[in-house]
């Protein structure tokens, strides 16, 4: 299974440790094609691709979500970038489940949240301690559809 992950990078890099958690558990599926996104090494400022820019990156990434068996999207750190990935994603009718943290204290985005079908596109609150626990129950559900 190839799974595309999204996650806050230009939006802030405060969840990056968390990041690096979902990602090495969603290893345990498959391929992980955006796995730099969990990098404690990227910083706010992006990938170093001076030399290709920055639609280098927007191609390369929207290919590899056109790859993707299913996305995975931590959505408590507001994205630019992961809120157009998902709107793509939506848009080639791939498999979704966005991460919400209720503890940050922020309000998910309506357009996130409302876009929830329980099909899919799904959307689940939880607390960093359940994310294994989470993500286990999402793949075990996938494997029975």
């Amino acid at each position: 299974m190839k799974i595309y992950f999204c996650g806050s990078i230009r939006g802030g890099r405060q969840d990056v440790q968390l990041y690096r958690k979902i990602v090495d558990k969603l290893q345990s599926y498959g391929t992980v094609l955006t796995e730099h996104v969990s990098s404690t090494q990227l910083t706010e400022k992006g990938e170093d691709v001076t030399s290709a820019g920055d639609k280098f990156i927007h191609d390369r990434d929207v290919d590899w979500l056109r790859q993707s068996d299913v996305v995975v999207a931590e959505v408590t750190q507001p994205s630019l970038g992961v809120g157009y990935e998902l709107g793509r994603a939506v848009d080639m009718k791939k498999k979704i489940f966005c991460l919400f943290r209720p503890s940050s204290g922020r309000t998910l985005s309506a357009m996130i949240r409302g876009a929830h079908d329980g099909e899919l596109f799904l959307v689940r609150d939880y607390s960093e301690d359940e994310a294994e626990d989470v993500l286990d129950e999402y793949f075990s559900a996938l494997k029975t559809t």
